[in-house]
């Protein structure tokens, strides 16, 4: 299941539901815009970034971390990444936070000892999302972020109950959005399912929500980077030989355009030592 795309449709849409999930959000909270970022020398990518208005800083910045299976080297990317971040920011900011979601505890990382003083702190918040209470019972955006979570025979049931909740307490607008995103969710979740079985379990007409064309459309995407992959692993291999398993590896991993770019670039390739310092070049 897709949950970084879902995670980040759901705080595009509504920023403020990060802190929905903290006990002492900022008195501003509403104000904040949500964003991702990239930090160079070394290269990180942070995923989500909560960023106070500009026209109130100094303020605090918060960043987010949604991790769905184990990553024993979780928190010394995270605690790295936001340092670096906030230090070359330190004008703009006065303070900064860490948001961590779970599904559950089992996927934290294993060895918290070496960062017991942060996690201990207030500036660090891990988020259970099977903690945080009956879905029926929280409010409807959070109650999204855990739907992410049940299990399958369960899913549809609540999903249901979660469309019919948000057109009666929801305004037209945010409703439509709020079923988008359980669109999403269910289509990705039951992805062996056909259109009309997904249309049948929500009771609702998947063709009329833009959601559904951006899946397909995604589909659609991830139709045509299978199909320049093919080509190109092709061409390179008859321009410079077998190629080895991290290389292929590698080349899976790039963009469509990135794909693009090397069927260009490939053309002039003499050897393997061209290859892989194209594959440098865009790594930096």
């Amino acid at each position: 299941m897709r949950r970084d795309s879902i995670f980040y449709k759901l705080f595009q849409q509504y920023p403020g539901l990060l802190f929905e999930l903290l006990t002492n959000p900022p008195e501003n909270a509403s104000e904040y815009k949500f964003d991702s970022v990239a930090v160079k020398e070394p290269k990180f990518e942070i995923d989500g970034v909560f960023l106070p208005p500009e026209n109130q800083s100094p303020g605090a910045v918060y960043f987010s971390e949604v991790q769905f299976q184990k990553d024993e080297t979780l928190y010394e990317r995270v605690f790295a990444e936001s340092s670096l971040y906030f230090y070359r920011n330190r004008a703009r900011f006065n303070d900064w936070q860490v948001v961590i979601i779970y599904p559950s505890r089992n996927t934290e990382q294993s060895d918290i000892y070496p960062h017991r003083g942060q996690l201990n702190s207030p500036q660090v918040h891990r988020i259970y999302l099977d903690e945080l209470g009956n879905i029926r019972e929280l409010p409807v955006w959070v109650a999204l972020m855990v739907l992410t979570t049940v299990e399958e025979q369960q899913a549809s049931e609540e999903a249901r109950y979660l469309i019919s909740r948000s057109s009666t307490e929801q305004p037209e607008t945010t409703s439509q959005a709020i079923i988008d995103l359980i669109t999403t969710i269910i289509a990705y979740k039951f992805e062996q399912l056909s259109r009309s079985e997904v249309e049948e379990m929500l009771g609702i007409t998947l063709k009329e929500t833009r959601m559904y064309r951006d899946i397909k459309e995604e589909g659609m995407e991830e139709g045509r980077e299978a199909e320049a992959q093919s080509l190109i692993l092709r061409q390179l291999t008859r321009r410079v030989g077998e190629l080895p398993q991290p290389v292929r590896q590698r080349i899976e991993t790039l963009s469509l355009e990135q794909l693009e770019n090397l069927g260009e670039a490939l053309l002039d390739f003499n050897s393997m030592a061209d290859l892989q310092a194209w594959l440098e070049e865009v790594r930096s």
